[in-house]
């Protein structure tokens, strides 16, 4: 299913070119067959036995790179991001875990036992949290330890400065938006902020903070950063996650300018920033985020500035989430992880055209609902929830309107306090809108849909 106009993937994929016409025209088919069911395997969102036997043949064809499927969206990714004053480009690694399933070239996880495959993209946002595309990815399996509990294979850690590497690219063909690369502990190392320093820094940088440094005064990080008073106080309202209801957070907020010693004679020029919860409900374990950062703040407003640009990482977590569960990618079966990496570089794109739609249908709610579904899709959701469409010529329904329609099919009871609808109840909701829309088509051609490849 389209999840803008009719064949977005004309669009997203206008310049794929995997090395033969037919193989595009598979590509893009095969986009929106995974789209329209997000929550289906591959059998299931194909049409037919031979539709079916062509994707497999696809994700079978060695002469198709992952990153090559990939290259039409990062390059309307940077072209998105071209529009915006200030994008952050978010980057995590997520294990995917597919133990117990037969796929050649898989390593082990977290635990050695364990059988599956890490993915680590860099995700672009706006500072209002709207997802822009994923801008770059890497997909790898681990090798197993040896006898010395040691393992080969390239040092896992370079992900994170060739991120910041690729970024910093990007910066370098937008001159008029500033890239801010946002990660969380994993990528505190100096050789990192050293590798940014040597490239002239041009994308800024904002890691939370994990070592405890020795500054060159002697004291600790940490604690010169929260000698004195703090700058002031912010608060926000923390959303629910991992079972955890929202609540109000209040936090008192240090900065500090310091120097990271980075061998002899060397060092890089750095803020670092505290916040402190102080006033934590009984039982809760207070929030605490330490961040380093090349930008230089010195008001309460630079810090809080620099905080909600942390706090926008949690939309990264939220793709994971999509990917993973919605599109159920762990669920695939394909032989063999060379297989496996075709199809995570579709289902990709599909886990952030769900994401940009739930965050589009809050922050544009007035938006023609035509600009992001077709007239079958519309009229399928208002017969599907026996809520009667507005018959012409009044104005057309407006995207946040039909987007609850669709997410009460997924289970969404759009009750006074149940706020905007989720990933998970529109990812839902947009199978069954796709199935109605086909009937309609159907209904309306006498028994003959067309197809939009």
């Amino acid at each position: 299913m389209a999840l803008e106009a009719p064949c977005w993937t004309e669009t997203e994929f206008a310049d794929l070119d995997l090395g033969d016409a037919r193989l595009n025209k598979r590509a893009r088919t095969l986009m929106e067959r995974l789209a329209a069911k997000p929550t289906a395997g591959v059998p299931q969102a194909c049409r037919g036995w031979g539709e079916t036997m062509a994707a497999y043949r696809f994700f079978d064809n060695r002469e198709v790179q992952w990153s090559a499927i990939l290259e039409s969206h990062w390059r309307q990714t940077e072209q998105r991001m071209a529009a915006q004053s200030v994008v952050l480009c978010l980057q995590d690694t997520t294990e995917l875990d597919f133990n117990g399933r037969q796929a050649a070239g898989l390593g082990p996880l977290s635990y050695e036992m364990q059988r599956g495959m890490y993915l680590h993209p860099t995700y672009a946002v706006t500072p209002e949290r709207v997802p822009l595309g994923v801008l770059d990815a890497w997909m790898w399996a681990r090798e197993p330890k040896d006898a010395q509990g040691k393992r080969g294979g390239l040092k896992e850690s370079l992900r994170w400065i060739e991120g910041y590497e690729r970024v910093a690219e990007t910066a370098s063909s937008l001159p008029h938006t500033r890239l801010v690369y946002v990660a969380d502990r994993e990528a505190d190392m100096l050789a990192l902020m050293v590798r940014a320093q040597e490239l002239g820094t041009p994308a800024d940088w904002l890691i939370r903070s994990t070592h405890d440094r020795a500054l060159p005064e002697g004291a600790k990080l940490w604690t010169a950063t929260t000698e004195g008073a703090p700058l002031g106080e912010i608060a926000f309202t923390m959303g629910s996650r991992h079972g955890v209801k929202a609540r109000q957070v209040r936090q008192h907020v240090w900065l500090r300018h310091i120097e990271l010693p980075a061998g002899v004679g060397q060092g890089v020029a750095a803020t670092c920033l505290v916040a402190r919860e102080f006033d934590a409900p009984d039982g809760v374990k207070p929030i605490e985020w330490r961040l380093l950062t090349n930008r230089e703040a010195t008001t309460l407003q630079e810090a809080i500035e620099l905080i909600d640009w942390y706090r926008a990482r949690w939309e990264i977590e939220i793709l994971f989430n999509v990917l993973k569960n919605g599109c159920r990618v762990e669920a695939l079966q394909l032989g063999a992880i060379e297989r496996l990496e075709r199809a995570l570089a579709l289902f990709l794109v599909v886990a952030w055209r769900i994401v940009h739609l739930m965050h589009m249908g809050r922050s544009c709610p007035d938006l023609d609902a035509e600009l992001f579904f077709d007239v079958d899709e519309i009229r399928g959701a208002y017969l599907l929830t026996d809520v009667k469409q507005p018959a012409k010529p009044k104005p057309k329904p407006k995207l946040n309107e039909v987007l609850r329609l669709i997410a009460r099919l997924g289970g969404f009871l759009g009750r006074k306090g149940d706020g905007e609808p989720g990933a998970k109840a529109i990812w839902l909701g947009l199978k069954e809108v796709h199935i109605a829309a086909k009937t309609l088509q159907k209904l309306r051609v006498g028994g003959h849909a067309g197809n939009c490849v």
